[in-house]
């Protein structure tokens, strides 16, 4: 989502950092690309301008002016004022009594089914009982949809049909889970327009018979400095407590996840990073802030390893590493982990200085490339994965015409495979220990 903007940003402080000392007016002109990007991000204009001016002042500064490295000071400040233009993380408020009642909110289109499915799912890692409420009576198939979204993560579903009034509906679900010893209720009301008076009088009565704890506005980040205006007036209404963005991994600008926090003082929760019910993230304002910046998020990449690869199969792993025993089915489960994790062009966006090498990869480092090796590998035998030195000219052909590649991509990525596990037998016998320390 934020490509384009980080983009900008670094390219305007690669600029700065080549001339070394910086003058008032190096500083000014920096603020003005910065100021440009955020603009053409679709960042809240009043956003904009305080950001900005707040970067301003503290760069301004004797400290900056006289720095041997004024660059990465200036970074510095922009990091720290987008961490508080974010807003500190904020949790889901699950004090009290149980049930806890959750609202979803937000226009028609915005992913509120979806999302309530992935909350659902991260509530119950949490240790959590929750029940979904299909309270969407006005689209056709939503109370379908959210039957197959639970019965999918194996999270029950409370569903009355499309003829009960929702506030019932939502009514009768908080008594269900209290009768059952459900944890939490996700109430998956009905998308609408702010300036539709009637569906917004009808959330105002969901609310007051049920009692929320937490009324969560699901935002489309693909909607822009609109995406304001629709988090003002929902918080008018029905006091939204917390916001969740959703489509971040579409080709969005960024600029409702910069602009809502500041403008409407709620704090984003979560963000929705992929089609899965397990695509969701708790909103980081340090991890973000560090992505539009080009700075990487190396925790995030961790987190995502460790939900991807579980510690037993890390542990096997390693020992085949270490023994040179590695074989091209473990390579193929390796590749289907990674891509579990999520496109591979955001993997290596996370890592620091990354993120500009990665426009420059070969096609097959990228998504495409993981999705034609593993095609190679599922077109062959499991004697051919485990032996890769019986597979001759004939058995090439034969791969090739069963994945639908060329011989010679069968041959690159056997000649690559080779390579590596000759590295490998060099690192087993201490060749390799003077390549290792570069990299210590």
């Amino acid at each position: 989502m934020f490509d384009s903007l980080s983009e900008k940003i670094q390219a305007s402080f690669d600029k700065m950092a080549r001339k070394g000392r910086l003058s008032e007016a190096d500083i000014k002109a920096t603020l003005r690309e910065v100021r440009l990007a955020l603009l053409e991000a679709d960042v809240n204009y009043r956003v904009v301008r305080d950001l900005t001016k707040r970067i301003g002042e503290r760069a301004m500064g004797a400290d900056v002016l006289r720095s041997l490295t004024p660059a990465q000071t200036i970074i510095k400040i922009v990091n720290k004022e987008l961490i508080a233009t974010l807003g500190e993380p904020a949790r889901l408020n699950l004090s009290g009594q149980p049930p806890y009642v959750m609202m979803m909110v937000g226009l028609q289109g915005s992913g509120k089914t979806t999302m309530s499915a992935k909350l659902a799912v991260h509530l119950r890692k949490m240790g959590q009982s929750p029940l979904l409420v299909a309270a969407d009576t006005y689209r056709p198939a939503a109370i379908k949809q959210l039957e197959v979204l639970g019965e999918q993560i194996g999270v029950p579903v409370h569903s009355e049909g499309d003829r009960t009034a929702p506030p019932k509906i939502c009514a009768n679900a908080v008594k269900r889970a209290r009768r059952e010893g459900h944890t939490v209720v996700l109430l998956d009301t009905a998308g609408r327009l702010q300036i539709d008076d009637r569906m917004m009088g009808e959330l105002e009565e969901i609310r007051h018979l049920t009692e929320p704890q937490e009324v969560l506005l699901i935002v489309d980040a693909m909607t822009g400095q609109e995406a304001v205006a629709v988090a003002q007036e929902f918080s008018d209404r029905v006091g939204v407590t917390g916001l969740i963005l959703t489509k971040v991994d579409g080709d969005a600008r960024g600029g409702a996840a910069l602009s809502v926090r500041s403008v409407t003082g709620v704090p984003i929760k979560f963000m929705g990073v992929g089609d899965k019910t397990s695509d969701m993230e708790p909103f980081l304002p340090d991890r973000l802030a560090s992505r539009i910046l080009g700075m990487g998020d190396v925790l995030t990449l961790i987190e995502r390893a460790e939900s991807a690869i579980s510690e037993d199969q890390a542990r096997a792993m390693e020992e085949k590493l270490r023994t040179a025993s590695f074989t091209l089915e473990d390579f193929v489960e390796q590749l289907q982990a990674v891509r579990q994790m999520g496109p591979i062009s955001d993997l290596l966006g996370m890592i620091p200085g990354m993120g500009q090498i990665t426009k420059q990869l070969p096609a097959e480092a990228t998504e495409k490339g993981l999705v034609v090796t593993e095609s190679i590998i599922n077109s062959m035998t499991r004697q051919e994965r485990r032996h890769p030195k019986i597979i001759n000219a004939s058995r090439k052909r034969r791969i090739a015409r069963g994945c639908g590649r060329s011989v010679q991509e069968v041959n690159q990525l056997l000649r690559q495979f080779t390579q590596m596990q000759q590295m490998m037998k060099q690192m087993q016998r201490g060749r390799g220990r003077g390549l290792m320390s570069m990299f210590r």
